[in-house]
C-alpha cells in the first residue's frame, strides 16, 4: 500500500494479494478497495479495476473460487525471496535478514518490536478458515 500511495502503481499480483486480504481475510466490502485503488492508480481503468476486485473477492461473474485465498507470507517469500521490495517500501525492516523480513514478529520478535513495524492485525490461517466456512454456508 505504501508503493501504491507513493508512486500510484502496483504489480498485478500484489493487487490481487491486497484485494484478497481486504475481502477474504478482513471481511471488508470489495468496493472499499476498488474505490481506493481507482483513486490512487495512475493506470486505473474502471472496468479492469472493478472486475479485478470482484474476481479477487469471489463475487464477480468470473470469480476466483472462494477457497482461493492468497497467503501473503507465501507470496512474499516466493516473489521477493531476498526482501528487496519490502526493504524499498518498508525501510524500518531494512536490518532484517532475508528469512525474518517476511514474518518479522514470528521470526525475529525482539528486532520487530524495536523496528516500529506494525504488528499483524489478523492470524492468517484462522481468517482463511472463517472465510471458507462463510462461503460454504451461502
Amino acid at each position: 500500500m505504501r508503493q501504491l500511495k507513493k508512486i500510484g502503481w502496483m504489480h498485478n499480483r500484489l493487487r490481487m494479494i491486497v484485494a484478497m486480504f481486504l475481502t477474504k481475510n478482513l471481511f471488508l466490502d470489495w468496493r472499499l478497495g476498488e474505490d481506493f485503488f481507482i483513486r490512487h492508480l495512475i493506470d486505473g481503468d474502471l472496468a479492469a479495476n472493478n472486475g479485478g476486485w470482484q474476481w479477487s473477492a469471489s463475487t464477480g461473474a468470473d470469480a476466483a473460487p472462494y477457497f482461493r485465498i492468497f497467503n501473503p507470507l507465501r507470496q512474499s517469500e516466493r516473489f521477493d525471496p531476498q526482501g528487496d521490495f519490502i526493504r524499498q517500501y518498508c525501510p524500518e525492516l531494512r536490518l532484517f535478514d532475508s528469512y525474518a523480513i517476511h514474518d518479522p514478529y514470528q521470526r525475529a520478535p525482539k528486532l520487530a518490536q524495536q523496528s516500529g513495524y506494525p504488528k499483524p492485525i489478523i492470524e492468517f490461517n484462522r481468517s482463511r478458515m472463517a472465510t471458507i466456512k462463510a462461503f460454504k454456508s451461502l
